[in-house]
């Protein structure tokens, strides 16, 4: 996952010039162009590869369009099948990399939302700087249990996967330990909005906002808060990590984008230095979460004799 420099040979993923959706595409193509030149080459049509794999010919016709992404067993079978054994650990290696690249949230929960999380913390675990700016929730490594188990609850409903949130969110309580080690540096930027949103009951948002402004005084975080008076430079568009220098993470309803070309880092470097050049910081920025606390928290009633 760290961007490569070798030009391409026909045998390896060719460089990307662009972000996000567009570069899975274009990936995808150029594997799939790269199994037509070796069908090719063994002089097989695709309904004749076909037929000897036990394929529907559209299966051909989808992965060398890149209509479809192929499997390992695919990789293998089609290697054989054309007589290209030699080009297979490519193969292989092109298709992981598309793999990592556009992570989809139905294949990574399949088994659970856990051992997700525990992959999250092997790569927190190497890195030093971490920047994330989210508009529409709190940071995982900013939840309360108590916020957590709602997120991983929506996960859930949408994704249809095995109930394993207690265990989820005992993992994710486990991964903030790392805001604790003087190694590690931590910039998050969040809208108010993210503060407002109705995704828990009143009183566990209640609870998660009295963390944020507990964790802003971390001496190795830094907690920026852009309110809804303030004039962006660039539209919140999304949420997205950056971590160190090496990735930025984007997670989208459907799949975990992960962007390691240097272009690609260093556009949302920019675009997260802007964000927070607009954002409140330290006592401001607490300000503005205790102002939306005032708004949320219930009038107390009044003794009655």
């Amino acid at each position: 996952m760290r961007p490569g420099t070798a030009p391409y040979d026909g045998t390896t993923l060719p460089p990307k010039r662009t972000t996000g959706i567009t570069s899975v595409h274009e990936a995808r193509d150029a594997l799939g162009k790269r199994l037509r030149e070796l069908r090719t080459a063994a002089k097989l049509s695709g309904r004749a590869l076909a037929e000897s794999l036990s394929w529907p010919p559209s299966k051909v016709s989808k992965l060398e369009n890149g209509k479809q992404t192929p499997t390992d067993d695919d990789i293998r079978d089609w290697a054989r099948a054309t007589s290209s054994e030699d080009e297979k650990e490519a193969l292989l290696a092109s298709l992981h990399t598309l793999e990592v690249q556009h992570a989809e949230w139905q294949r990574q929960l399949r088994v659970g939302l856990k051992p997700h999380q525990q992959e999250v913390a092997d790569i927190n675990a190497k890195t030093r700087l971490f920047r994330a700016f989210e508009s529409t929730f709190i940071p995982g490594l900013l939840q309360t249990a108590e916020y957590a188990r709602y997120r991983f609850a929506q996960s859930i409903t949408v994704f249809e996967v095995r109930n394993d949130i207690d265990e989820a969110v005992a993992a994710r309580v486990q991964r903030q330990d790392i805001l604790y080690r003087a190694d590690k540096r931590f910039h998050f930027v969040l809208t108010e909005a993210a503060l407002r949103y109705r995704l828990c009951p009143p009183e566990i948002m209640l609870g998660q906002l009295d963390r944020l402004v507990s964790l802003s005084a971390l001496p190795n975080v830094k907690l920026g808060i852009i309110g809804f008076e303030t004039a962006y430079v660039v539209a919140p568009s999304h949420g997205f990590w950056l971590l160190d220098n090496d990735r930025v993470m984007v997670e989208t309803f459907s799949a975990e984008l992960n962007l390691a070309q240097p272009q690609e880092i260093a556009l949302y470097g920019g675009i997260f230095e802007s964000l927070a050049g607009v954002a409140s910081h330290g006592r401001s920025a607490r300000a503005i979460i205790h102002r939306v606390i005032d708004d949320l928290a219930p009038e107390p009633s009044e003794d009655t004799e």
